[in-house]
């Protein structure tokens, strides 16, 4: 597939500049980092104890785990029910949520609740290229573990080159690579989107907002939690080697989830277990305890 190609020197005009959103995106993490390091600390305890999941429910049906290099595993877990106790963790939405939190408000917009989001909607036009990546979530609930039909999901994230649409140059009269969907009978939600670029200073990842049902998603005022979704390192090496995801291969080299302003107190929660491959396109999945 092709993609947009665009210079460095325009990358660093926009808000990924390492004195611009990146810096907004670690000062907007402060308040959620302190209550994630005490759901960690409570996890982590309950896992030497053999007591407590690692990703909200425990089940005596088989699971798909991935890990990343630096051995943070992320583990999809279907079927069956128990305590959930590990809830999402708390994340800052960035500087380019577009739900009328920051400028733009993409979740007024007519055409946002659709499961693919790589082209504009709305009357905009545009669209992103990129590596096939087909995005599976399912919402339960932390203290069931059922799964919670209807509940909605907003998603975004940047394209190939790292760019977020309605915010980067160029890209304001674009909306692409954000949507919402309403979860089904079996809490799940999916998305047809592209494999997101790496950006200097962020580890690769998705945004998203979950709400009660499609109308509550109409107002982020409404919104129940707020996270993101770490990929890992295998996937993004074998994605990044293809064309169109150069500028990545060297912003993912001077990153980790250790380093992460994000991810760096545990990842464990957030990263999405990853299958397929780069040629045929790839499924990210991940299980989200609210």
């Amino acid at each position: 597939m092709l993609f947009l190609k665009f210079r460095r020197d325009h990358h660093h005009d926009d808000d990924h500049d390492d004195m611009g959103g990146l810096h907004r995106d670690l000062l907007e993490t402060g308040a959620a980092m302190g209550r994630r390091r005490m759901l960690r600390t409570t996890a982590r305890l309950g896992v030497a104890l053999g007591a407590i999941p690692l990703l909200g429910c425990a089940s005596d049906a088989s699971s798909i785990t991935g890990s990343d290099t630096n051995g943070t595993t992320g583990t999809d877990t279907t079927g069956g029910s128990a305590n959930c106790v590990a809830k999402i963790p708390e994340e800052t939405a960035g500087p380019f949520p577009g739900d009328g939190s920051n400028g733009p408000n993409a979740l007024r917009t007519s055409g946002v609740v659709r499961s693919d989001i790589r082209s504009s909607f709305g009357g905009l036009s545009g669209s992103a290229s990129g590596v096939p990546l087909d995005l599976e979530l399912t919402i339960v609930s932390a203290a069931s573990c059922s799964p919670l039909s209807d509940y909605a999901v907003y998603l975004w994230h940047c394209d190939a080159a790292g760019n977020y649409s309605l915010y980067a140059n160029g890209f304001t009269n674009q909306n692409f690579l954000r949507g919402v969907q309403a979860a089904d009978a079996s809490g799940k939600v999916k998305f047809t989107s592209i494999f997101p670029g790496c950006y200097s200073g962020r580890w690769p990842h998705i945004h998203f907002e979950v709400y009660q049902n499609l109308s509550a998603a109409q107002s982020v005022s409404n919104k129940i939690a707020t996270s993101q979704i770490a990929l890992p390192k295998a996937a993004c090496d074998a994605v990044y080697a293809t064309v169109g995801y150069s500028s990545s291969v060297r912003n993912l080299s001077q990153i980790s989830l250790a380093t992460d302003n994000v991810f760096s107190d545990g990842a464990s929660l957030e990263l999405a277990t990853v299958t397929g491959d780069a040629a045929n396109g790839m499924t990210a999945a991940l299980t989200v305890a609210v």
